[in-house]
C-alpha cells in the first residue's frame, strides 16, 4: 500500500470554531472578500440541521515552529493549520456562530443574519418581512452568543409569538425541541484531511484541483497571503484595507481611490514582492518567506523573520498613498485617463514596481522618473508586453535591473528597452496589423486614443478635446462625443452586403464625433455626409483633423477594405507621434510673434528663409510643372528636418514680387487646398501639423507664406517611386545619400 500525504482527523463544529478563535486554524477569509451568498449560507445550516453531509475540509500543517508573529495580531498563537479547501464554508459557520461580520467583494462589511422557524423547521435569510414575522427567530447567532441561555432565548421567542396568536402546549414542546436541536449543531461532525507539512505548495495546489473541480485553482499568491495570515496578519490587513479604500472616493483624508484600477490584495502583494526581492515569479518567494534555504532545503526561523522584514519594508512603500498617486500621475502623463483605457492591469502594476525602484531605491529625480515611467508604460501597453507569460516577461525585466544602481543607468536602461522594442518595423508593420481587429478593448486602440490625448487632438468635426471625452469624472446620459462608424453600418449593408460586427466594427472604421453629428450622419454614405460637415472648417483645421484622425485623402470615395488598410497605417503613425511626445517632448509650437514680411524680404534668403516664384507653374513654359512642386517640397522638407524656416511663394530669388496670381488658382482657398493635398501625398499628412500657411500683401501682389516647425520625426519626400531625404545646409537644400541618412537621423532625432 502506497504512503499517503494526508491524515484523516475528525472534528465537530464547536471544536472547529474554537480552534479558529484561538488561531490554531488560520481563517484569513474573515478579513477577505466573502463570495458566498447569504442564501448559500442558509442552505449550509439547513443541510446540517437535517443531518446531511456537507463535505470534508482540506487542511495543511504549515511545518513551522511555534514562534512569534510579525506585527500585532489578536490571535493567541500562530496557526499550525491553514485551510486549503473549505474556506467559504468555515467562514460562513464561524461568522454566524460567533456573530462576526464578513467583508464582501466590494469591501463593505456585512453581518450574515439567518432566521429560523422552529415550528416549520425552516431557515431563511433575514429580511424586513422575516423581522415582522414573529414565527421566526430572526437571528440564529443569538443561540450561540457568549452568555446566551437557551431557556431565555426560547422564552423570549414564545412571548413574541404569543403576542400575535395563541400557542398550544404541543407547539411549545415542538419549539423547544427544534431550538435545542439547533443549538446542538455545535456537535455536528466534520471530517478534515490534514496534508503533511513536508509536501510542497505545488503538490497542495495539485491536490486541491484534483479533489475540487469546481473550486478556483490555487496560485502562489494564495499561499503567500495565507502565510502572511500566519506570521504577519497586520500586513495582510494592510493590503485588504488599501484595496478596500481604492474603491471608494473620499472627501477627507487621502486614500488610494483612483480611476485606473481597483487592485486586489494579491496584485498589491506582487508589487511588494517585486520591490523586496526583484522577483516576479512567486514560485520561490513562498519558500523564501517560510525561511527555507533553497540549497539545503532547511527551514530557519531567523531567515523567515529577516525575509518578512524585507517584505514589510517594501509593502510599506507600495501602500504609501503619496507614492501610489505620484505613480498614477505617470499613467496620466502617458495619455491614459481611466480603466477604460487600460487593457492590462499587470502592465500597470509592473510599471508601479519600476516606479518604486526608481524612487525609493535608486533616487531618480521625480520629474525625470515621471517622464521615463510614462514612456515605459506607453511602450508596454501598445506592445502588449505583459500578455501571455507575464511572469516570465516581468522576471526578465527585473533581472536586467539588478545591476542598475544610479539614476542615469536606470533612465538609460528603460529608454533603451523602449527603443529596442519600438522599431520602425513595429510602427510600420506590426501595429497596423494589430489594429486590424474589432475587439473593443484592444491595446492598440487604447494606445491610439492615448496618443490623441497627448497630441491635444479634438474630436472629428468638433472643438471638443479628446482628453475631455475620456475624463472619468464627467458622466452624462449621453456623452458629448461618441464613437461613430465612418462607413455607417447601413451603408456597408447596402453597398457591400456586410453584416458581421467583425467587419463593420473594425477599429479603423471608428472615429469620435459629437453625438448630434452622429445622429445626423445616420446611415449615409461618407461621400454624402462629409461635404456638409467640412464646410464649417478652414483648410488648416481640416488638415489637422485629417491628420490626427488618420483619414487618408479622398477616403470618402475609397473602397471600404482599401480605406481600412490605409487608415490603419496612418493610425499607427499617429500612435507613434504620440509616443514621441513622451520620448522627445512636445512638438515645438510655431511662435505667434508678429510676422514682418518686409523685414524678411529685406534680409534676403538664408538658412531659415527661401523664396519661390510659383508653386506649380513653370514661368518659362507658362504650364504646370511637377518640378516646380518638387522644388517647393524639397525646401520644406529641408526646413522640417533641420530647423525652423519660412518659405515665401510668389517672390523671385532677388526678392522682387511675382505674385501667386501666376499660379492661376481661382482663389486663395483653392491654392491652400492644393498645397495641403500636395504635402499630404508627397510627405505624409503628419507634416501639416508642423506647417502654418497664410497669405500676405507685398508691393501690390499677394504672396503665400509657409512657416515651418522643426519636425520631431524624419520627413521623407516622394519623388516618383523613390523617397528622398533633404536637409538645409546654409541658404540651400541638400539631398543626403542613403549612407548618410541613418547617421544624421541618429544625431538629429535621437535624444
Amino acid at each position: 500500500m502506497s504512503e499517503t500525504v494526508f491524515t484523516k482527523v475528525d472534528y465537530n463544529l464547536g471544536t472547529l470554531v474554537e480552534n479558529i478563535r484561538l488561531g490554531t486554524i488560520g481563517l484569513p477569509d474573515i478579513q477577505r472578500p466573502f463570495v458566498w451568498s447569504n442564501a448559500k449560507v442558509r442552505d449550509l445550516f439547513d443541510s446540517m440541521y437535517r443531518g446531511y453531509p456537507v463535505g470534508y475540509l482540506l487542511l495543511w500543517r504549515n511545518g513551522l515552529a511555534d514562534d512569534r508573529t510579525i506585527g500585532v495580531d489578536v490571535k493567541q498563537r500562530p496557526p499550525s493549520l491553514v485551510i486549503v479547501d473549505g474556506q467559504q464554508r468555515l467562514t460562513s459557520l464561524y461568522a454566524v456562530v460567533k456573530g462576526e461580520q464578513v467583508v464582501r467583494q466590494n469591501y463593505e462589511r456585512e453581518r450574515i443574519s439567518i432566521a429560523f422557524n422552529p415550528l416549520e423547521e425552516r431557515f431563511e435569510v433575514t429580511d424586513a418581512a422575516i423581522l415582522r414575522d414573529k414565527a421566526f427567530l430572526p437571528d440564529i447567532s443569538t443561540i450561540w452568543a457568549e452568555g446566551s441561555n437557551l431557556f431565555i432565548v426560547a422564552a423570549e421567542y414564545l412571548n413574541n409569538l404569543k403576542a400575535t396568536r395563541a400557542v398550544g402546549d404541543a407547539e411549545v414542546m415542538q419549539i423547544q425541541t427544534a431550538l435545542t436541536r439547533l443549538q446542538g449543531l455545535t456537535h455536528f461532525p466534520f471530517t478534515a484531511l490534514e496534508l503533511a507539512a513536508n509536501i510542497s505548495e505545488e503538490a497542495v495546489s495539485d491536490v486541491f484541483v484534483r479533489i475540487n473541480s469546481k473550486g478556483t485553482p490555487l496560485n502562489q499568491a494564495d499561499f503567500i497571503l495565507t502565510l502572511m495570515s500566519v506570521f504577519w496578519d497586520t500586513g495582510r490587513a494592510d493590503l485588504e484595507r488599501f484595496c478596500a479604500q481604492a474603491r471608494k472616493p473620499s472627501r477627507g483624508a487621502p486614500t488610494p481611490f483612483n480611476y485606473f484600477i481597483e487592485p486586489s490584495p494579491d496584485q498589491m502583494l506582487r508589487v511588494g514582492v517585486g520591490l523586496a526581492f526583484r522577483r516576479a515569479r512567486l514560485k520561490y518567494v513562498y519558500s523564501i518567506l517560510r525561511g527555507k534555504d533553497l540549497v539545503t532545503e532547511q527551514f530557519s526561523d531567523q531567515r523567515r523573520i529577516e525575509q518578512f522584514a524585507r517584505l514589510q519594508q517594501a509593502q510599506a512603500k507600495a501602500l504609501n498613498v503619496q507614492h501610489w498617486h505620484d505613480f498614477l500621475s505617470c499613467i496620466h502623463a502617458a495619455g491614459f485617463r481611466s480603466d477604460k483605457m487600460i487593457s492590462s492591469e499587470t502592465n500597470l502594476l509592473f510599471s508601479y514596481i519600476l516606479y518604486l525602484i526608481g524612487r525609493t531605491e535608486i533616487g531618480v529625480e521625480p520629474l525625470a522618473l515621471r517622464k521615463v515611467i510614462a514612456q515605459w508604460f506607453f511602450m508596454s501597453a501598445v506592445t502588449g508586453r505583459f500578455t501571455g507569460s507575464s511572469e516570465s516577461a516581468m522576471e526578465f525585466d527585473l533581472a536586467n535591473l539588478r545591476e542598475v544602481s544610479t539614476p542615469e543607468e536606470f533612465i538609460s536602461h528603460l529608454r533603451q528597452v523602449c527603443e529596442i522594442t519600438l522599431t520602425n518595423d513595429f510602427w510600420d508593420v506590426t501595429l497596423p496589423n494589430d489594429l486590424a481587429t474589432s475587439a473593443p478593448r484592444s491595446p492598440s486602440l487604447f494606445a491610439y486614443n492615448a496618443a490623441l490625448v497627448l497630441l491635444g487632438a479634438r474630436a472629428l468635426f468638433s472643438d471638443v478635446k479628446i482628453a475631455d471625452l475620456f475624463d472619468p469624472a464627467l458622466h452624462a446620459a449621453r456623452n458629448a462625443v461618441e464613437r461613430h462608424h465612418l462607413f455607417p453600418k447601413g451603408h456597408l449593408l447596402e453597398k457591400y452586403r456586410l453584416t458581421s460586427t467583425r467587419d463593420t466594427n473594425q477599429i479603423a472604421n471608428y472615429a469620435y464625433v459629437e453625438w448630434l453629428d452622429n445622429i445626423a450622419i445616420s446611415d449615409a454614405a461618407p461621400a454624402s455626409y462629409l461635404p456638409r460637415l467640412i464646410e464649417r472648417f478652414s483648410q488648416r483645421e481640416l488638415a489637422e483633423m485629417y491628420h490626427y484622425h488618420a483619414l487618408p485623402d479622398g477616403w470618402e470615395q475609397m473602397d471600404y477594405r482599401t480605406f481600412l488598410e490605409k487608415r490603419r497605417e496612418l493610425m499607427a503613425q499617429i500612435t507613434r507621434e504620440g509616443y514621441q511626445v513622451l520620448a522627445f517632448g512636445p512638438r515645438e509650437a510655431i511662435k505667434e510673434t508678429p510676422f514682418d514680411l518686409a523685414t524678411l524680404l529685406e534680409n534676403g534668403e538664408s538658412d531659415a528663409l527661401e523664396f519661390k516664384s510659383t508653386l506649380r507653374i513653370n514661368l518659362h513654359t507658362g504650364e504646370p510643372d511637377k518640378r516646380m512642386e518638387t522644388a517647393v517640397l524639397k525646401t520644406l522638407a529641408g526646413f522640417l528636418n533641420t530647423n525652423v524656416g519660412t518659405l515665401i511663394i510668389g517672390v523671385a530669388d532677388d526678392g522682387s514680387p511675382v505674385g501667386i496670381e501666376r499660379d492661376r488658382f481661382p482663389n486663395e482657398d483653392n491654392m491652400s487646398l492644393h498645397f495641403v493635398n500636395l504635402a499630404n501625398s508627397r510627405m505624409g499628412p503628419h507634416v501639416m501639423t508642423n506647417m502654418h500657411v497664410h497669405f500676405e500683401d507685398y508691393e501690390g501682389s499677394r504672396v503665400m507664406v509657409v512657416r515651418c516647425n522643426r519636425s520631431a520625426t524624419p520627413v521623407y519626400t516622394k519623388d516618383g517611386e523613390t523617397e528622398k531625404f533633404y536637409i538645409r545646409t546654409g541658404p540651400s537644400t541638400a539631398e543626403l545619400q542613403p549612407s548618410q541618412i541613418q547617421t544624421y537621423i541618429q544625431q538629429r532625432f535621437s535624444r
